[in-house]
């Protein structure tokens, strides 16, 4: 299926987003609240495009608009910039001390905020990754809470969650660093809860927490009687395996 973006024609595949075809051809569009891990969310909006389709004009959210027909797509004019511009400075007010904040500012051309005022301190811009990142990993041990000027990322109740593994991985896909955590001792500290790290029988290396390397145990099926191996060591264990077995099988 054809598509045109910004004025040069691309193959795109049928049902896919639009951010998807443009990145797969090398043309940018900026996203906050994206990650390729895992599906769209659309709440940053950053990631908005106009969309020509028989004749008509309109904005749409890139990550979120299937292909469906042969579409002509603008990333970047001057009505999309300034969009983006009112978008960045909305999230930036909300978290007016965030370095990646100020460095999208910077990007964008928005050289105030114009009487917006927010919390020096906070980071979190609400694009709800880390809550999806969690949600889909299957423990959902954060999510969004409250409403309005009050509405925050948290845990339940905000006390330490029973179902929380210290994974990271809500730390891991934040764009902004919002999302804190220490290593002391041999211990993780996250979300106000303390996990003990489980080490590789092999390297000595910490590679988990205890709680998540159970929880992956399980997932993959990983007899209680096998070695605690980190990533690295059982993929160089598998490697040998297979080595192994190939060498035995002989050509006719």
């Amino acid at each position: 299926m054809k598509i045109v973006i910004d004025g040069k024609q691309f193959e795109a595949i049928p049902g896919e987003f639009i951010l998807q075809a443009a990145k797969r051809n090398g043309i940018l569009i900026p996203t906050l609240c994206h990650h390729e891990a895992l599906s769209g969310l659309g709440s940053c909006r950053l990631c908005i495009v106009e969309v020509i389709d028989r004749g008509r004009k309109k904005v749409v959210t890139s990550c979120l608009f299937p292909i469906t027909s042969e579409v002509e797509v603008i990333t970047n004019s001057p009505k999309i910039h300034k969009m983006r511009q009112t978008i960045i400075k909305l999230l930036a007010a909300r978290a007016p001390g965030n370095e990646y904040m100020k460095s999208l500012m910077v990007k964008f051309g928005v050289e105030s905020l114009d009487g917006f005022t927010g919390d020096k301190n906070e980071n979190c811009i609400l694009c709800g990754l880390c809550a999806k990142a969690c949600e889909e990993l299957g423990t959902g041990a954060i999510s969004t809470i409250n409403r309005g000027i009050t509405k925050m990322i948290s845990t339940p109740y905000d006390e330490p969650s029973p179902v929380c593994i210290g994974c990271s991985a809500c730390a891991s896909v934040c764009p902004t660093g919002a999302i804190k955590e220490t290593m002391e001792n041999g211990k993780k500290t996250i979300w106000g809860k303390e996990f003990n790290m489980a080490k590789c029988e092999n390297c000595g290396a910490e590679f988990a927490t205890t709680k998540q390397y159970e929880f992956v145990r399980k997932k993959l099926n990983i007899q209680e009687t096998e070695k605690v191996l980190c990533p690295k060591c059982r993929k160089k264990l598998q490697s040998e395996k297979f080595k192994d077995i190939y060498q035995d099988v002989k050509p006719e």
